[in-house]
């Protein structure tokens, strides 16, 4: 079952690459006490997660952070090391938009929010969602229909519903 409005997230280690190498990201430290947005793609370097959904929140972070928005997290079921370097080449980490792995989708399923699309050699991925927390709880979650768009999933539209 997806978790919906008003669920508190579960507990999860995420992974961010540092310094010297994989660390480990408490998300529920990450969230604690904080306004906090989250946007999940299927995959890193993929079409629309490239083209639409990372440069609607780079676009659109000025609009966040004047709403009190303490960070924009991307979120998929890639390692951290695709993460940075995906982060990098988008623009995402130099807009300040913090990129973390769900590197064995735990957080992805323990929320119901994983599919698999083996034609296209995408397995336990993450949907394509949007949401804002606020403490740990969810506020506001737009979830794609498709994975292959990007509508209701955008900055704008998380935007707009806040």
């Amino acid at each position: 079952m997806s978790i919906t409005v008003g669920d508190k997230l579960p507990g999860a280690t995420l992974l961010h690459l540092g310094a010297e190498g994989p660390e480990a990201v408490s998300l529920g430290d990450k969230l604690a006490g904080r306004k906090v947005v989250i946007f999940a793609v299927p995959g890193a370097y993929t079409g629309v997660c490239t083209t639409a959904h990372v440069p609607s929140f780079i676009r659109t972070k000025p609009k966040f952070d004047a709403k009190g928005v303490d960070e924009i997290i991307c979120l998929a079921v890639n390692d951290p090391f695709v993460m940075k370097a995906w982060g990098e080449s988008t623009g995402a980490a130099a807009a300040g938009i913090t990129m973390l792995a769900d590197a064995e989708s735990a957080f992805t399923t323990a929320i119901g929010m994983d599919f698999s699309a083996p034609p296209a050699g995408l397995i336990n991925r993450s949907a394509r969602y949007a949401m804002l927390v606020e403490d740990g709880v969810v506020k506001v979650l737009h979830r794609e229909e498709s994975p292959g768009t990007c509508e209701a999933s955008g900055g704008e539209s998380l935007l707009a519903a806040i």
